[in-house]
């Protein structure tokens, strides 16, 4: 158990990108294929039951959809730490998003719409969900979170980036408690896990489990949907390859395969299990979309960090480049 914006909470949350359902930028599908309202609602109660109380939104997953859907699932529920992300313009009848960059004066009416999807009075956490913002420009928005801290319509803030300057530029600031950023036994992201130590922030890990493919459902063979986000082609997808598994990955993957299966583990609990083994301030958030997934994802409570040795041995075996610059995940 960890403390976590004073709640008291196992270091592991969901991901509520998959349960979002579509969304576009133009012709381009962003969303993931196959979400269906009744289970997404069913999966968010089975991560409840299995001792999982941190949920990660965003506007933008679903244009709105996704923030609808949690808030309806957690209606009632105080115990339910939550977490969103603005800064992508929606519009919730075309499903949408605008990757402009936001203003200061685009923050508190982003903040005042999340709540009243989430149908919550206080959201824990809010996140701005532009990953490689200038600092100069995001500055302002950060100063209008500030001011919604003040207000009491959230109770702290932080960035959705992989670059650690962007995270040691508000570091300082006391609301700034959090970076989310990608992480995954394939990219193990040294820099800026380096700068959430020394700053004494918290991780929420997204890509865990690199999109799925950590699931070890995966094979060489296998095509995803075309409205599948996984097969977009996008700069920075390198999980997935033309809608496949990226061949390099799957090597990776068979190689550590019996290692992340260490004590029982199955591998989504075994790649989780690595990120624990990373660092204390880390906390997975996995995405999920059926009741199936997420007590897999759940049971890896019951196992804690995975074995050091296990963990020396992997670092062997996965490729790393530890001049890698860091970009978008």
């Amino acid at each position: 158990m960890i403390n976590f914006l004073d709640h008291t909470i196992n270091p592991l949350g969901m991901g509520c990108w998959p349960m979002g359902g579509a969304m576009y930028s133009g012709d381009q599908s962003l969303g993931y294929a196959n979400a269906d309202d009744n289970e997404s609602i069913r999966t968010i109660h089975a991560a409840l039951d299995g001792g999982i109380t941190v949920f990660d939104t965003a506007a933008a997953y679903g244009a709105g959809h996704s923030e609808r859907l949690l808030g309806k699932a957690l209606a009632g529920n105080s115990e339910a730490v939550v977490i969103t992300k603005i800064g992508i313009g929606i519009d919730e009848k075309t499903r949408q998003l605008s990757f402009e960059l936001p203003v200061a004066k685009d923050a508190l009416p982003a903040i005042d719409a999340s709540l009243r999807r989430l149908d919550r009075e206080r959201i824990d956490l809010i996140l701005l969900h532009q990953n490689e913002m200038p600092i100069d420009q995001a500055v302002p928005v950060f100063d209008e979170l500030e001011t919604a801290v003040q207000s009491g319509k959230i109770g702290a803030y932080g960035w959705s980036t992989d670059y650690s300057d962007r995270t040691r530029a508000l570091s300082d600031r006391t609301s700034f408690v959090a970076v989310e950023h990608a992480m995954n036994v394939f990219f193990d992201a040294p820099k800026i896990q380096s700068t959430v130590s020394d700053n004494q922030l918290t991780a929420l890990i997204r890509s865990p489990l690199a999109m799925g493919l950590l699931s070890g459902k995966y094979g060489a063979n296998d095509v995803l949907p075309k409205q599948d986000i996984r097969a977009s082609g996008a700069p920075w997808m390198e999980y997935y390859t033309d809608g496949k598994a990226n061949p390099d990955y799957l090597t990776s993957l068979d190689a550590i395969r019996e290692l992340l299966m260490s004590d029982g583990r199955s591998i989504v609990q075994g790649a989780l299990s690595w990120i624990w083994a990373k660092g204390g301030a880390n906390i997975p958030i996995p995405g999920a979309r059926t009741v199936e997934q997420i007590q897999g994802i759940a049971g890896t409570l019951a196992f804690g960090p995975l074995p050091q040795s296990a963990m020396t041995e992997i670092e062997t075996l996965v490729p790393r480049d530890p001049d890698a610059e860091e970009r978008p995940r």
